[in-house]
């Protein structure tokens, strides 16, 4: 799905794709809006599915603010709770790298998620993050959506226990005079088994850096 002719990638959910325009029209041109921009009654409908993460001075990267359905989702307030503690053992390492490479590189992503629940249950869920600048300029703030990709009524009422990442795909708004062929092939290297995020992230950055160069 080609989004306002700026950004190659695959929403298929109303509140992902929401946010993501929303964050795009305030960032103008900018690779990142300031956070005193985002005006949360200029997206009511969206809050309660929204959230905002922060660096705490020990490194770990935590929920300042969680709507209340994504709270729901998980049977608590996660306010304060770091972000990795809601995924799959052994992923914890890797959604904290790909996190803070949104913010060091000011380039949102999007993740494909599978939720279980306490009790076995499974539902699929689409997951954005995009970065938010302080005013002295530094990002140091991630406003993201997590939303179902389809109903599920055992949603409101069993918790879920983790998410596990099934793909995630890098959105590089900055790199605007890249081809969507480029973008696929560079997300392709993010999707294949045994790179981390991390990794693909920074050879992302490389290869459109080179080639910008050329």
């Amino acid at each position: 799905m080609l989004l306002n002719g700026t950004g190659w990638c695959e929403m298929r959910v109303q509140t992902t794709i929401e946010i993501f325009d929303y964050w795009n029209r305030i960032r103008g041109a900018a690779d990142a809006p300031l956070k005193s921009q985002v005006e949360p009654s200029a997206v009511p409908h969206l809050l309660q599915s929204l959230f905002i993460l922060e660096t705490r001075d020990g490194g770990d990267i935590v929920f300042r603010l969680a709507g209340t359905r994504i709270c729901d989702f998980f049977g608590r307030d996660l306010r304060g709770e770091r972000f990795s503690s809601l995924w799959a053992h052994g992923q914890h390492a890797d959604i904290e790298r790909t996190a803070m490479g949104v913010m060091d590189h000011a380039m949102p992503a999007l993740f494909n998620t599978t939720g279980y629940s306490t009790v076995g249950h499974q539902a699929s869920f689409e997951i954005i993050m995009m970065p938010l600048r302080s005013s002295d300029g530094a990002c140091d703030r991630l406003l993201g959506a997590i939303a179902p990709k389809a109903p599920a009524s055992w949603l409101e009422i069993v918790p879920l226990e983790f998410l596990a990442l099934d793909r995630s795909r890098l959105l590089p708004e900055k790199f605007s005079n890249a081809t969507p062929a480029e973008l696929r092939s560079i997300n392709e290297v993010v999707a294949a088994k045994g790179i981390g995020f991390g990794q693909a992230m920074r050879r992302m950055v490389s290869q459109l850096l080179s080639a910008e160069a050329r």
